[in-house]
């Protein structure tokens, strides 16, 4: 499913695929900017997306084989919740 499948199978709740478009739009929106903050968004049964500190490591260049170094940076992560593993499962 992409964005556009999430827009049409909102809005066959709500009546409306500009108001299902605002709804997935406001969701993702407040959900990046949590993350910006470093605060991670929890939704209990689905999962939790935080922010984690990957370390700055070294790497290969696949091409010629040279060492570069990888610098340290944040990463989106998302921990799915059980309720979810269950459904999938």
């Amino acid at each position: 499913m992409n964005k556009g499948e999430l827009i049409e199978a909102v809005a066959k709740v709500v009546d409306s695929k500009k108001a299902a478009a605002a709804a997935v739009d406001t969701v993702f929106s407040s959900i990046k900017a949590s993350l910006k903050k470093g605060k991670p968004v929890t939704l209990v049964g689905f999962g939790t997306f935080k922010v984690v500190k990957r370390k700055a490591r070294t790497g290969r260049n696949p091409r010629t084989g040279e060492t570069i170094k990888i610098p340290a940076k944040n990463i989106p992560v998302f921990k799915a919740g059980s309720e979810l593993k269950a459904a999938v499962k």
